[in-house]
């Protein structure tokens, strides 16, 4: 069992498809990863030797990838920044509302979260007097 980052990787899977687990690392990155520090494609984690484990360490390092706690930090203390300086992205960001110009009047219910009961208005008929 690979332990990279603090992040137990799955022992079953491949070696490049297992990084991907890693925050901040995609599949092209963590198959540019294993190509560079010489491990077979199609080798599974559990069958990784300790010279493999610090192999993707250096390649990792090497790369200057900034990934899992260093990476959250850095996202967490950009958004802090746009609130600050209360720029629209930053509003956007504070209201938990779509940020990227999307539209809200429908859909956006991934930000937003699940509608409000009682969103249809009922209709009250007119009492007519005789």
């Amino acid at each position: 069992m690979a332990r990279i980052y603090g992040v137990q990787l799955p022992s079953d899977k491949p070696v490049a498809y297992a990084l991907t687990y890693l925050y901040g690392i995609g599949l092209k990155t963590a198959q540019l990863i294993v190509l560079h520090a010489s491990i077979s494609e199609r080798k599974r984690v559990k069958d990784l030797s300790k010279e493999d484990e610090a192999a993707i360490l250096r390649e990792i390092a090497d790369r200057k990838l900034l990934i899992e706690g260093d990476l959250r930090k850095k996202v967490a203390l950009d958004i802090q920044r746009l609130r600050e300086i209360k720029c629209y992205r930053g509003t956007r960001h504070a209201k938990g509302l779509p940020v990227r110009g999307q539209r809200t009047k429908t859909n956006a219910r991934t930000r937003k979260g699940p509608r409000k009961a009682g969103g249809a208005v009922a209709l009250k008929r007119k009492v007519t007097k005789k």
